[in-house]
C-alpha cells in the first residue's frame, strides 16, 4: 500500500480510505435521523432495524457491527460554514459503508500485528487516554473493549498519523 521514496515511508493515507478494491462490497444506507453525533469517515458503523447505519458505541456489540465508514468526496449543497460536512456523514445522510474487504482506520491504542486482533473500545479507561469510544485498537483491554471476530489488521504496519489498515474478512450484517 505505502510506497518509499528516498528512504522515506510514505504516510498510508487517510481513515476511510479503501485500501484494496478486488474484494470490496460497499452499501449505502443513510445515517439515522435521531442520531445526534456525525458518523466519521473510518468509523465503524451498526445497522439498526430500519435499514439505518449508526456509529458503532457505548452500547454496541460485536455481533452489531456491520463494517467502516468509507471516505468520500462530498460537495456542500449549503455552504454553512460548518466543515465536519466534508469530514463526516451528519444524520440523514447517504452513506457508503465497507461490508467486506481492506481499508484504512485510525489505531488509537496498541501496535497492530498482521493478521491480528481488532478491539473497538466501548467504555473510558482513564489509565488508556488515547483510548475512544468506538475506536479502533489493537490490544484488548477487558470489558472496556469489544474484539470484532471477522476483523483484522492487514499488515501490521502504522504511520505517523495513526493510519493503519485492516482487513473485514466476512459481510457480519448484511
Amino acid at each position: 500500500m505505502p510506497g518509499s521514496a528516498i528512504g522515506k515511508t510514505l504516510n498510508y493515507g487517510y481513515a476511510g480510505n479503501v485500501s484494496r478494491s478486488s474484494d470490496a462490497i460497499i452499501e449505502s444506507r443513510p445515517v439515522r435521523l435521531t442520531d445526534t453525533t456525525p458518523v466519521n469517515f473510518g468509523d465503524p458503523v451498526v445497522l439498526n432495524a430500519d435499514n439505518t447505519y449508526s456509529k458503532f458505541g457505548a452500547t454496541s456489540t460485536a455481533a452489531q457491527f456491520a463494517g467502516i465508514a468509507v471516505r468520500e468526496v462530498k460537495q456542500h449543497i449549503v455552504y454553512s460554514g460548518a466543515g465536519a460536512a466534508s469530514v463526516a456523514y451528519q444524520p440523514g445522510d447517504p452513506m457508503d459503508a465497507l461490508h467486506r474487504g481492506s481499508i484504512t482506520v485510525v489505531c488509537n491504542v496498541g501496535t497492530p500485528t498482521a493478521g491480528g486482533s481488532v478491539y473497538i473500545r466501548i467504555a473510558t479507561n482513564a489509565a488508556i487516554p488515547a483510548g475512544v469510544i468506538g475506536g479502533f485498537e489493537a490490544a484488548a483491554d477487558g470489558t472496556n473493549t469489544v474484539q470484532i471476530p471477522n476483523l483484522k489488521w492487514k499488515t501490521g504496519k502504522m504511520d505517523a498519523n495513526k493510519i493503519a489498515e485492516v482487513t473485514i474478512l466476512t459481510r457480519n450484517n448484511p
